[in-house]
């Protein structure tokens, strides 16, 4: 036993002294400074072989899954893979009472039971180009001839032209507030069709519990089908179309891997903001997230409650939930983590060291945070209680824009069918209260005024004045029909659609006094942090902007605090551990339990990549550009990455690809899926 607590010591120390490689590359722009590195940390591969216009490389398998998730292709008949939550929406759109895959999971046991997805859209990146100058030119002309030439106008130019050029989708991005510009060119396809997703209990086993935790037991992947016409192209869904046979698919590797070893993830990671200055941090963490975090909560235990009394409001707020919850979750954890590693502290040293040229700016960005402080803290209030704060507010807002009465009234059928009318009662009720005693009622309209003459402070009466002047009155007492037929297409007249949607938000703009233009303060920040590590010397990559970054590291253990140290890898030991049939977070089906992996078969690792939102369903892989595992959480220790990498402490959760497979063979029984990849 001292033996190996001895090897377990040294071990430790040699790992500790090792450093995460930071950074979210941008995939075209793989140096040789960064090669060298790579093949130090353990890379087999050339730059070349991962991204090759020309001859095809690793980064062809790899899809934007509408740049808000990724996803790759790992067979040569169109089978994508992608993380479970970002099939979350969809799984819940086709779920029914009668067939809820959600809760049961679905597996398409032919091809011709495969489900299409209507809007679904996945991107293969072909090619990116540097048009710097050549936007530089653009914008030169425009404002020489006295035209418009903003971003927006400069990108529908830039984009027309090489996507006409091209026959490929085009997208134009900026990096570091203009410093340079990308095109990126896509092949886009439509037909994509869900082929197979565990049950959530499975997926998302452990649930808000153990999200943003280590270790996890989770088998968060889902697997799609991408279809094209038989000729190849694209084409939406059609019975005659063929699955895609891409220009690349990831091979998969079962050998494992060990600590220590290289890992790559290559993705669409969304946003980060890790060239914000000091007091747009403050702002964000001290002033906007406080308030979002604690109206959110509130609103996540009213739709938790719901959700525990009946499983049919479970499958209505599901998805619901769970983007509430993950999004409440991480701004938590950036709070916690930003105040923990002194983020804000050390941005603010470091720009007295190294910006001594740039004080006024600084300066300036102070000053207007503190200007806009008060109404920005209000625009908070109205975003969570009127604009998200009921679930039925998104269909009505469709009502108000729908066309004809037969419009409207499709839309309330919707929103009946979607929510539960005691969950949004409820809502109903904390949105007033939160509303009505935080914002100014200066910003009051005729609605929110005549609340208060009528009511005073009596918010629970408010509430059900609302609800029974709109047309949801009598919402779960009568048939949904005649609620339905009862409506006359009059929604601006509704007393809960006024509510929402009168706020005058254009005198909340105005009121603010600004002391200078925030969106031209944070460019020029932008411009100068980078211009001043540029000046040192310091490898940079811009900000994450949702278009293809490559990250590199190790699979290492972790040690969040002092004292304490958890391991690289998580076993199906754990499965059974947290087994709990009164929890729904961490109560699985029998079917599932009837076919446990063996208890030290791997289920879910660590490695230090550097990721964000976006990289989601990221292919992990390893030295050889093979498929080990999929990038699905970051830990709660990691959460201040979107403004500054913590070394020791961002970790990239991931999904062990063996134990997907496990799911597939004795859960899913899809053997003609096996066979296809492989395996």
């Amino acid at each position: 036993m001292r033996k190996l607590l001895l090897t377990l010591a040294l071990c430790l120390c040699a790992f500790s002294g090792a450093r995460a490689d930071e950074g979210m590359w941008l995939i075209q722009s793989l140096n040789k400074a960064l090669e060298k590195n790579m093949k130090a940390r353990g890379l087999k591969l050339s730059a070349r072989e991962i991204y090759n216009e020309q001859a095809g490389g690793v980064s062809d398998a790899i899809i934007s899954f509408g740049f808000y998730c990724t996803g790759s292709m790992i067979s040569d008949e169109g089978l994508m893979i992608t993380n479970h939550h970002c099939a979350f929406s969809d799984v819940a759109a086709l779920s029914t009472p009668e067939h809820n895959y959600l809760e049961d999971g679905f597996w398409a046991m032919t091809r011709d039971r495969e489900i299409p997805i209507p809007g679904k859209e996945v991107y293969f990146l072909r090619r990116v180009l540097d048009v710097t100058d050549e936007v530089a030119a653009l914008k030169d002309s425009l404002a020489a001839a006295g035209l418009n030439h903003g971003s927006r106008r400069i990108s529908a130019i830039m984009e027309k032209k090489y996507a006409t050029a091209s026959g490929l989708e085009a997208g134009l991005t900026s990096m570091w507030a203009g410093e340079k510009y990308y095109m990126s060119l896509y092949t886009v396809y439509t037909d994509v069709r869900l082929v197979g997703a565990p049950p959530v209990s499975v997926a998302a086993f452990g649930g808000d519990e153990d999200n943003w935790e280590w270790p996890q037991h989770k088998a968060d992947f889902a697997l799609y089908r991408v279809y094209t016409a038989p000729d190849g192209t694209n084409a939406a869904y059609a019975a005659e179309n063929v699955p895609l046979h891409p220009r690349r698919h990831l091979k998969i590797s079962t050998k494992g891997y060990k600590q220590g070893d290289y890992a790559m993830v290559i993705g669409y990671p969304g946003h980060t903001a890790r060239y914000s200055s000091s007091a747009e941090l403050e702002h964000v963490i001290h002033v906007e997230h406080p308030v979002s975090n604690r109206l959110r909560a509130a609103q996540m235990d009213i739709i938790r409650q719901g959700m525990e009394s009946d499983p049919e409001i479970r499958r209505k707020y599901s998805d619901a939930y769970f983007s509430l919850s993950n999004v409440a979750e991480l701004q938590e954890g950036e709070v916690s983590c930003v105040d923990r590693f002194d983020v804000i502290g050390r941005r603010r040293t470091w720009e007295a060291a190294y910006m001594q040229d740039y004080k006024p700016l600084l300066e300036d960005l102070d000053a207007e945070y503190a200007a806009i402080r008060d109404i920005e803290r209000q625009k908070v209030y109205y975003r969570e209680t009127l604009v998200r704060g009921l679930i039925v507010s998104r269909y009505f807002m469709r009502m108000g824009s729908a066309k004809n009465l037969a419009g409207a009234r499709a839309q309330l059928r919707n929103a009946l069918e979607a929510t539960d009318p005691g969950v949004e009662k409820a809502l109903l009720a904390f949105s007033v209260r939160e509303f009505m005693t935080h914002i100014d009622p200066v910003f009051f309209r005729p609605i929110h005024r005549e609340m208060q003459e009528r009511f005073g402070s009596d918010y629970d009466a408010m509430a059900a004045w609302l609800w029974e002047g709109s047309c949801l009155a009598g919402f779960g007492e009568v048939p949904d029909d005649e609620l339905v037929a009862a409506f006359q297409g009059d929604i601006k007249a509704d007393r809960l659609y006024r509510y929402i949607r009168e706020l005058n938000i254009v005198a909340m703009n105005e009121a603010e006094q600004h002391v200078a233009d925030l969106p031209a303060l944070r460019r020029s920040y932008v411009r100068a942090r980078y211009s001043v590590l540029d000046g040192q010397g310091v490898p940079q990559y811009p900000d994450a902007n949702s278009t293809m970054r490559l990250t590199y590291g190790r699979v290492r253990p972790l040690s969040p605090w002092d004292g304490v140290w958890c391991n690289w890898q998580s076993t199906a030991k754990g499965l059974r551990e947290k087994y709990n049939p009164a929890n729904h977070d961490f109560a699985y089906p029998d079917s599932f339990k009837a076919v446990l992996p063996p208890e030290d078969f791997p289920v879910n690792f660590l490695t230090d990549n550097d990721i964000t939102g976006g990289n989601s369903g990221s292919p992990v892989l390893n030295a050889r550009g093979e498929l080990i595992g999929l990038a699905f959480d970051g830990n709660k220790e990691s959460l201040a990455s979107n403004f500054e990498s913590v070394d020791g402490y961002n970790m990239c959760v991931c999904v062990d690809i063996r134990y997907v497979l496990w799911i597939i063979r004795h859960l899913g029984r899809l053997d003609y899926i096996l066979q296809e990849i492989g395996q």
